[in-house]
């Protein structure tokens, strides 16, 4: 019978060698589990095999699906946080907005692994540079993120909350996860973000932070006016 690595590393080729691209719906966990003869517990530590390395993600609707790699961003990040203690960029500023506990939604719950109604950590914000709104942003965390960096539960922002977590977790931040939507805004978000017009659309971006040791120290769901261009790239 095949083991969780052998089901993992079959999807792995099939996914390099372009058998599977970006955006296909993968085997559901039952088909895997026909396919080869294997336990639900095989199928599903397999597929979260494959999530950790970054070469799936669950997606609302359809599944999981094949992933883009990953944001180049986190590599000037984590330089930026070491440098000078912050991973805003020159000019930036961050306000937060709210901070509090809540029950996560679906699109939150599946890229934290968790149960929709979970209670997580969440911190809301809005960056700008100088007096101009760029984006708003909300991040989530699970209990063992917020245990391990109570920093998190106070209105103060550097842009540098994932690298401490990161920090204190004791695992560097390895690789990040972009899915990349436009939408229509909602009034709060055009009010915050200064756009005008009653139909505007936003560029929704959710990002999935992965330690070193597969651990997820972040959902972050980044609204930014107007459209943008995709941008896949490595992690670390």
């Amino acid at each position: 019978m095949a083991g969780y690595a052998e089901i993992a590393e079959d999807f792995r080729r099939k996914i390099e060698r372009g058998e599977l691209s970006p955006g296909d719906r993968m085997p559901t966990i039952r088909e895997v589990m026909e396919t080869w003869g294997v336990s639900m517990a095989t199928a599903s530590r397999a597929y979260k095999e494959l999530k950790t390395q970054g070469l799936t993600h669950a997606s609302s609707g359809a599944g999981t699906v094949v992933a883009r790699p990953g944001s180049p961003t986190i590599a000037a990040r984590v330089q930026a946080h070491a440098a000078t203690g912050r991973a805003l960029t020159t000019g930036e500023s961050s306000e937060i907005l709210e901070i509090g506990t809540v029950g996560a939604d679906e699109l939150i719950a599946a890229r934290l692994e968790v149960e929709p109604g979970t209670p997580v950590h969440v911190r809301r914000r809005i960056v700008s540079r100088g007096d101009t709104p760029l984006h708003l942003s909300a991040s989530y965390y699970l209990p063992f993120v917020i245990e391990a960096t109570p920093e998190l539960t106070e209105p103060v922002s550097t842009g540098g909350s994932r690298e401490l977590a990161a920090e204190r977790l004791g695992s560097p931040q390895d690789r990040v996860l972009e899915e990349v939507t436009s939408r229509l805004a909602s009034d709060t978000e055009k009010a915050a973000l200064g756009l005008t017009g009653d139909t505007v659309v936003v560029t929704q971006v959710v990002r999935t932070v992965y330690l070193a040791d597969g651990r997820i120290v972040e959902v972050a769901v980044r609204v930014v006016g107007g459209s943008t261009v995709l941008k896949w790239a490595s992690s670390l």
